[in-house]
This record gives structure tokens, C-alpha cells and sequence, in this order.
């Protein structure tokens, strides 16, 4: 009978082993179809299930031991099934579920009163993930409200946290859960938010920046946080006690980098972390440059900078994107991100977006593909921007494209060159996957007989 369930077991993970979440603490990791992978191995799961009631009781504990909601009625059936299980049976197929994903379309939004139900039925919840795919109102009965579900899943249990903030209300009272401290297993957590009301003012900015002092929170395992939040949030983060914080992306566009809050969080953070994401500078950002008092820019250059590289001294691995535009300060060099031009000990920098580039950017009279983009690019391999680099790798299924069909003129005249400036400077070429690419993969490439044009 153990060697069945020892079978079954590894049947069951064949596709997929859901609590195995150690890759995913570092931004650089690809996962593709992460849902058509789930579905295949469901399909698997309810086929053992099938095969017999000795199989079934094998099968079944695998079965729920992964739960990916994708619209309301399968959150609210799954509610009704583990409400009656709980009235008629000593044991509840909750116990079994272990990791809960929540991701749906905007019209198929979960109601709160059922995921109260299915959290209230899953006492050994580890992995949890919402993705704004909850319904909120202003009548929200209070026990499923969001500081109510929260405190269900902050618990010793929960390794993994992706939580989604619904309201206006400051960062500080929707977070109290945590400051139980329960959560010290917690290695990834996931902030964003999804209120309608986007607040760019400094005032209140400014006023929040202190308001985070008094938040007492420790997680001390956590390792890796991304954050789509304001600056105020920076300002309440900047608090927490976080020993091994080691991975941060951060993925805001609607606030300022250069408020006081995403200041104080590196000057506290900064030097813990080893891999930085942050995406492409918006464009208040630009105009805090643009309208900075004349007081401010009388300044020395050192002391209008925003010191970055020197907050992150540890930092080796670095993401931006490749959507960046001519910087007016600089027209002749354009950095990958205006926050992070150089860095003295960054060895790997991913670019996401290059795809979109390769797919949208129009031709010029130069003659050159994808002059600006290969500028951008070409930016990074500045030896006194980033002299330890020895990896650029594409974090977009750009390669991956042009491996499977046949790339156009321009594509493949773009990334010809990029390979000659990477080879010049000494530095690796890399897809997604960290596989170096060489002038032998484009020739093979543009070789390929039955691939349609890529770009």
C-alpha cells in the first residue's frame, strides 16, 4: 500500500510540484503557461482519481493540494463544498489544499464572503496569491473585509504571500494583521494595489513619510518582496524588520521615485540587497527635474542625485525595462534606467520588453535596425557605467522568437550587432532561460526553412 501512494505521489508531481516555490524568490526566473501547466496536471490528477477508490484516497490529497481560482462561480462552488464537507464529514478536502491562486478576468471577480469560506476550510494554507481578483464595495460585511482575510492567511504556515490592497485608506491600517508577527516563515511577499484613486501630491507624501515609524513588523524570513504600491508604502516598509531581504522589484508607475519615502526604504534596505528590479522611470520622475525649485538647482549635481548605487553597495543582479526614452539632461547617452546609470559591482543586468521594441519600433532613415534600442542596449556595456558586468540577458521571449521561426532582415541585422558589441566589451549574450546566444544561433536561425518571419 506505500508503494502505491509512493507512486501515485510522484505521478502526481510529474508536471508540476506546487509547493516547490524556491526558484521563484529571484525576478529573474521565466515561467511559462503557468496555467496550462496547472490544467495538465489536474487532468492527470482527476484521471487517477478515476482509476479506482484505493487510488482515489492516494490521488486525492494531491488533487486539492493545488487550487487555481479562475472566475466566480469555481470560488464560490469550492465555498459550498467545503461549508457541506465541514457540517457532514470529520475531514474536509480543505485540509488538503496547500497553495490557493486566485486570478481572474475583470467580470468574474471573487466574492470575499467566499474566500472567507474557503480560508476557514484550509488550515494548512502555505502559499496564497491574489491577484486583483476580489470584489470590494463600500458594503462589505466586516468579517470579509480585507484586514479580516488577512489575518486568516497571515499565519505560521504562509511561506508565500501575494496580497492585493482594495481601498484608499492608508497602507498602515490595511497591514495590522502583520504586525501580529505570525508570519515568520514568510520568504516571498507580493504588495499592489488596485484602488481607483491614484494620489501623486507631495503633501501628503511627506506627512506619510514618518508614518511608518511606529509599525512594528519582523518578518525574518523574508527574502524576496516586490512592491506595486505608492510612496507611502515605501515609507511604512522602510519600519520593517527584514534580516534577510536580499531580492526587491519594484513595479510603480503612478508616484514619484524621488519622494521621501522611496528614499528612506533604501537608505534602510538598500544595502541587504543583491537583485534590484525597477521598472522604466515614469514620467514624474522626469518632471521632479524639470520643476525643481530653483533653490534645489543651485545645487551641486552630487546633492540633486538620488544615490542609488551607494544605498545598494551589495547589489550584483539588475532588471529595468527596455521602454526608456532620450533623457534631456544626457541626449547623446541613454541609460537603462535614469535612477540606476552605473553601478560599480552589478555583474547581471536583465531587460524586459525587448520583444515589444523589436515588434514596434519604426524604421529610420539611418538605415540602422533598431538604432535607439541597440543605443540603449549598447549603454550598458560603458566599461565606467558598469565595469563589473558579464551578463545582459533578453527577460523577453524575444530570442525565443527568433529561434522558432525565421527572423526578418532587421531583427536579425540588430542582433548581429549586439552579439559584436557584446563579444568587444567581454560580455555574455543571454535569453530568458540563461543560455548564451552566439553568432551561431542567428546563423541558424535565419537557416530555419519552415519558420514564418518572426518580426
Amino acid at each position: 500500500m506505500e508503494l502505491w501512494g509512493a507512486v501515485i505521489k510522484h505521478a502526481c508531481l510529474a508536471h508540476l510540484d506546487p509547493l516547490d516555490t524556491t526558484h521563484e524568490l529571484s525576478f529573474l526566473e521565466h515561467s511559462s503557461s503557468p496555467l496550462d501547466t496547472y490544467r495538465v496536471s489536474i487532468k492527470d490528477k482527476l484521471s487517477y482519481c478515476l482509476v479506482s477508490s484505493q487510488w482515489n484516497a492516494y490521488a486525492k490529497e494531491f488533487l486539492y493540494e493545488f487550487i487555481w481560482i479562475s472566475s466566480a462561480s469555481q470560488a464560490k462552488s469550492l465555498a459550498h463544498l467545503l461549508i457541506l464537507q465541514s457540517l457532514q464529514e470529520s475531514l474536509s478536502y480543505g485540509s488538503y489544499i496547500r497553495r490557493l491562486h486566485i486570478e481572474t478576468p475583470v467580470l468574474q471577480l471573487c466574492a470575499p464572503a467566499d474566500l472567507r469560506s474557503i480560508l476557514e476550510n484550509a488550515p494548512g494554507l502555505c502559499i496564497y496569491s491574489d491577484h486583483h481578483s476580489i470584489q470590494r464595495s463600500l458594503y462589505d460585511d466586516g468579517r470579509c473585509s480585507s484586514e479580516e482575510i488577512l489575518k486568516l492567511v497571515a499565519q505560521p504556515k504562509i511561506r508565500r504571500l501575494s496580497w492585493t490592497c482594495y481601498s484608499d485608506a492608508p497602507l498602515q491600517p490595511r497591514l495590522i494583521p502583520l504586525w501580529t508577527n505570525l508570519a515568520a516563515n514568510l520568504e516571498f511577499l507580493e504588495l499592489s494595489s488596485c484602488s481607483p484613486n491614484v494620489h501623486t501630491t507631495v503633501l501628503p507624501v511627506v506627512a506619510s513619510a514618518s508614518a511608518g515609524s511606529g509599525m512594528d513588523v519582523r518578518l525574518p524570513s523574508l527574502r524576496s518582496l516586490r512592491m506595486s504600491l505608492d510612496d507611502e508604502a515605501f515609507a511604512v516598509l522602510s519600519s520593517w524588520d527584514m534580516p534577510q531581504l536580499s531580492h526587491l522589484s519594484v513595479l510603480a508607475a503612478d508616484f514619484s521615485h524621488t519622494d521621501p519615502g522611496f528614499a528612506s526604504f533604501f537608505r534602510a534596505h538598500g544595502c541587504k540587497l543583491v537583485q534590484l528590479e525597477l521598472g522604466h522611470a515614469p514620467s514624474l520622475t522626469e518632471d521632479h527635474y524639470l520643476t525643481t525649485p530653483p533653490s534645489a538647482r543651485s545645487l551641486p549635481p552630487s546633492n540633486r542625485r538620488m544615490p542609488l548605487a551607494e544605498w545598494c553597495p551589495n547589489l550584483r543582479e539588475f532588471i529595468c525595462a527596455a521602454d526608456a526614452e532620450w533623457h534631456w539632461q544626457s541626449p547623446d547617452w541613454l541609460p537603462t534606467h535614469c535612477l540606476l546609470p552605473s553601478h560599480p559591482s552589478v555583474e547581471l543586468i536583465g531587460i524586459r520588453g525587448i520583444d515589444i521594441r523589436l515588434r514596434d519600433d519604426p524604421d529610420l532613415l539611418s538605415g540602422e535596425a533598431y538604432f535607439t534600442l541597440h543605443e540603449q542596449l549598447s549603454s550598458l556595456l560603458h566599461v565606467d557605467a558598469f565595469p563589473a558586468l558579464k551578463f545582459v540577458r533578453d527577460m523577453s521571449s524575444g530570442i525565443d522568437l527568433m529561434r522558432s521561426g525565421r527572423p526578418g532582415a532587421r531583427v536579425l541585422q540588430f542582433w548581429e550587432r549586439l552579439v559584436r558589441t557584446c563579444k568587444k566589451r567581454g560580455v555574455w549574450l543571454e535569453d530568458h532561460a540563461g543560455i548564451n546566444v552566439s553568432r551561431g544561433t542567428l546563423l541558424r536561425a535565419a537557416m530555419n526553412p519552415s519558420g514564418l518571419e518572426a518580426f
